[in-house]
């Protein structure tokens, strides 16, 4: 494999770049494998549940699957948590981060919020503001992400609950991730 010759960036030339473009774009290829790789991982129950990470992400998902969401969402719901394992503080923004370059604006503030509308269901119990979520109430997908909580998330910590495997999703991930970056798609006038 070619390598540069620069140890600073700001001696790099074109011909390198270009080379470092060439493999960062095969890198970013390799994404939607990477993720399936991460989520094959979290089979460590979740702490206190009765079900592991991968199976609360599995339900999820299998759920919006059978509620005919579209792909996107769909693949959303099965990565919604991937944060927890490094940012549990703020996984949903962490999960959100990862998903943003290929999934709507919609899709994306859904998974950027869950967490905070997750509270609603647990909040009050101890001490704080299950309302929470109330501060989005005029927020053009503020039902939207009521009902992801409702219908999906919260409802996924059942060990008895017959998912679909993480191979049945893999080709969703798979599409999602191959699309152009959002990014870089023309802005809509």
């Amino acid at each position: 494999m070619k390598t540069v010759n620069f140890t600073e960036m700001k001696d790099g030339t074109k011909d390198e770049y270009l080379l470092l473009d060439e493999y960062e774009q095969d890198y970013i290829d390799g994404t939607a494998d990477r993720i399936l790789n991460f989520m094959k991982g979290l089979n460590s129950t979740l702490e206190g549940y009765k079900i592991t990470r991968l199976e609360h992400s599995l339900q999820t998902a299998t759920r919006a699957y059978h509620d005919n969401a579209n792909e996107e969402m769909v693949v959303a719901a099965l990565l919604h948590d991937i944060g927890d394992e490094l940012a549990p503080v703020n996984h949903s923004e962490y999960a959100a981060a990862v998903i943003k370059p290929y999934v709507s604006e919609k899709t994306h503030w859904i998974i950027e919020k869950h967490g905070e509308f997750q509270m609603y269901y647990y909040a009050h119990h101890l001490g704080k503001n299950r309302n929470q979520r109330d501060k989005y109430k005029n927020h053009k997908f503020y039902q939207d992400a009521v009902n992801f909580c409702e219908k999906w998330d919260q409802a996924s910590f059942d060990p008895n609950y017959k998912s679909m495997t993480l191979d049945d999703f893999a080709p969703m991930v798979k599409k999602i991730f191959s699309r152009k970056p959002y990014s870089l798609l023309p802005k809509k006038k």
